[in-house]
């Protein structure tokens, strides 16, 4: 489901000097691909939905550049999903589910950090992260997919992981896998 709502004519409650002008905030967006927009006073986005594989090619020149904003607005290079909502009552909710096609390369580099991991520390944060890997390769094992917000919750274990995982070259080739399949990088 995904909803957006603008008020255009109700500049009631906005910032008095915007209002003065005739500026109530805006967003622009170069692309979108998925996701819901609003702007307005009594501004409302929304998407909860549930999207597999990679978003769809755009045929737009990479990288993009953001488009200019309004005074008091939001500017976005591209936008892939999720929520945005600019202006006095704002409101954004994003509930999606994106599950990313998992690559042969990505469940190598989590097994075999896993492997790395079981024979050099056993402290609780190393189990944690161990944890977090079986959980990826079972899901990339059943599906063939791994949840966007996963990766995204193991590149940031990675980056704050102890000295012992950091120095893992496993650990480095599992982060560039997680980059160029979720444009986390």
């Amino acid at each position: 489901m995904t909803s957006a709502s603008h008020d255009e004519e109700n500049t009631e409650g906005t910032d008095p000097v915007l209002r003065s002008q005739g500026v109530v905030g805006g967003i622009s967006i170069g692309t979108l691909t998925g996701g819901a927009v609003a702007a307005g006073p009594s501004a409302r986005a929304e998407d909860r939905s549930h999207r597999s594989g990679q978003p769809a090619p755009t045929g737009s020149p990479w990288p993009p550049t953001a488009p200019p904003s309004t005074p008091g607005g939001i500017s976005i290079s591209v936008m892939t999903g999720g929520a945005v909502a600019s202006g006095t009552e704002v409101q954004a909710l994003d509930q999606s589910i994106q599950r990313i096609e998992a690559s042969t390369e990505l469940l190598v580099a989590v097994r075999v950090l896993r492997e790395q991991l079981r024979s050099v520390d056993t402290g609780a944060e190393t189990a944690e992260l161990g944890a977090q890997l079986d959980e990826a390769e079972e899901e990339i094992t059943t599906t063939g997919l791994v949840r966007r917000d996963r990766l995204q919750r193991l590149r940031e274990r990675l980056e704050l992981g102890t000295s012992t995982v950091a120095g893992l070259s496993s650990a480095a080739a599992l982060m560039q896998q997680i980059a160029q399949l979720s444009g986390l990088g």
